[in-house]
């Protein structure tokens, strides 16, 4: 990627003689004499390297430039600031580095030292871009993966629905119980977006108490409050250009939510303490385990942030939902597990074991799943198999499925939960025959949603 210099001087004749320097080496390169316009032109070209001649206007003192190398860190902490100082600025063009700028040349500025200067400001950006690259991969394939395997008709068309929406900015909501993989669909959103070689940040809304969510969403200045002993750029402006995945959005203070939706509606975060506005462009990702239409009706969340963050909203089923990829998971959990278990051999499931895995309600999703097969692994001991034995007591203990999911005929011994369930099969498969498959318009016949009717299907074996 060829990498913007924004060079910031009142004197032309310095940017146009340094401007025909660094074009001539390779780089992109933009101009301004004044504040205003430096930032106007580091929002316009997003550049990420800053040239910045500490002596502008309206005064003409160094305190102009250093004001704008904090206002041009605080909106971009990536950026690589090299501050122009004279002699008797050298103490403020110090000050100055320890507050994040990333070097200073003194005056007369040497072109070579320049140039030299620029190249390892841009390497280090380099650097930068891939060891974020390689944390978002490691990221990736951390084994959440496997909240993105299935073929369970809920689960594929969860999963289509988020590969439709990832071109697109508007936002989206992933609701779903804990434990279904809702973080994990929002990353694999974000890598098929527009936003994928920018950051993607993650914030639980409601592991931080509303103060400290705040100052950690849009930032503070240095004394906002009595630890604010520096300015922090806050999330909003960490994930500018990228994506921000607000996880248990319905935690969110209502204070909290007024500021949100202002983000929301104009791009515009305010810092605590900040007396102007900084504009960001962030899409947003939320996520929930509530019901966020009962809080709206109960007032605890805004009606006009929930049509806002519900751009698109993703439902993901729950594992009991999805009966048909427990095989799949589970043979996936126990080849991760085997990184944490030495010299484990390839282990498969039993078809005993299967069938007790089958009959849990699951309530922990996906995480549960996971834990159960690394405790499974090590209670085998080294054997090629999991076996009834090795499942935790409460696994054991579950009475295997029942054969009503695959028949409509019971003994007379079957319970009252089997014969409903084999009654709700019958019904469901001759609403399918009378519509010849059309699903939504089976559901209509039965007084259900198409996503509960496609979760009964997959319950039940039908297609």
């Amino acid at each position: 990627m060829t990498e913007t210099v924004l060079l910031i001087d009142d004197d032309p004749g310095f940017r146009d003689a340094y401007s025909e320097l660094l074009a001539h080496e390779g780089y992109a390169v933009a101009e301004a004499g004044v504040a205003p316009k430096a930032l106007a032109e580091l929002r316009r070209t997003s550049a990420r390297l800053v040239v910045l001649d500490l002596m502008l206007p309206p005064s003409g003192r160094p305190e102009e430039g250093a004001a704008l190398a904090e206002r041009i860190l605080a909106e971009r902490p990536a950026a690589k600031v090299i501050v122009v100082s004279g002699a008797g600025e050298t103490p403020l063009a110090l000050h100055l580095v320890q507050r994040g700028v990333y070097d200073f040349l003194a005056k007369p500025v040497d072109p070579d030292v320049l140039l030299a200067v620029v190249a390892r400001a841009a390497a280090r950006l380099a650097l930068e871009d891939r060891v974020a690259e390689l944390e978002r991969s490691l990221t990736a394939r951390e084994g959440d993966a496997s909240a993105l395997l299935g073929q369970s008709a809920a689960f594929l068309e969860a999963r289509a629905l988020c590969e439709r929406a990832a071109p697109a900015d508007v936002p989206v909501l992933i609701t779903g119980e804990s434990g279904t993989g809702k973080e994990v669909f929002a990353r694999y959103l974000h890598a098929r977006s527009r936003r994928k070689d920018r950051a993607f940040i993650a914030v639980n809304c409601g592991a931080l108490a509303p103060t400290l969510l705040e100052s950690t969403l849009f930032g503070h200045k240095k004394g906002a409050f009595t630890s604010a002993i520096k300015d922090a750029p806050g999330l909003f402006v960490e994930a500018d250009g990228g994506t921000l995945f607000l996880d248990e959005i319905g935690d969110m203070d209502p204070a909290l939510q007024v500021k949100l939706l202002r983000v929301l509606e104009t791009g515009e975060i305010l810092p605590v303490g900040a007396a102007r506005p900084a504009i960001v462009d962030v899409r947003i990702v939320s996520a929930t385990h509530r019901a966020l239409e009962s809080m709206v009706a109960s007032k605890t969340f805004r009606d006009d942030l929930y049509w806002r963050v519900r751009g698109i909203e993703i439902a993901l089923p729950r594992l009991a939902d999805r009966v048909g990829d427990l095989p799949l998971l589970a043979q996936h959990f126990l080849n991760m597990a085997r990184a944490l278990v030495p010299r484990s051999p390839v282990t498969t499931v039993s078809p005993g074991a299967m069938r007790r895995l089958e009959a849990c309600d699951w309530p922990g999703n996906l995480r549960e799943l996971r834990h159960e097969m690394q405790r499974a692994l090590v209670m085998a001991g080294g054997r090629g198999e999991i076996l009834e034995e090795d499942l935790s007591p409460a696994r054991r203990g579950a009475a295997p499925a029942a054969a009503a999911a695959g028949s409509d005929e019971l003994g007379e011994g079957a319970t009252l939960e089997e014969k409903i369930a084999a009654l709700e099969r019958r019904e469901i498969a001759a609403a399918l025959r009378a519509t010849q498959g059309n699903r939504s318009q089976a559901a209509a016949r039965l007084g259900l949603s198409r996503q509960g009717l496609l979760n009964k299907m997959d319950r039940y074996g039908l297609k």
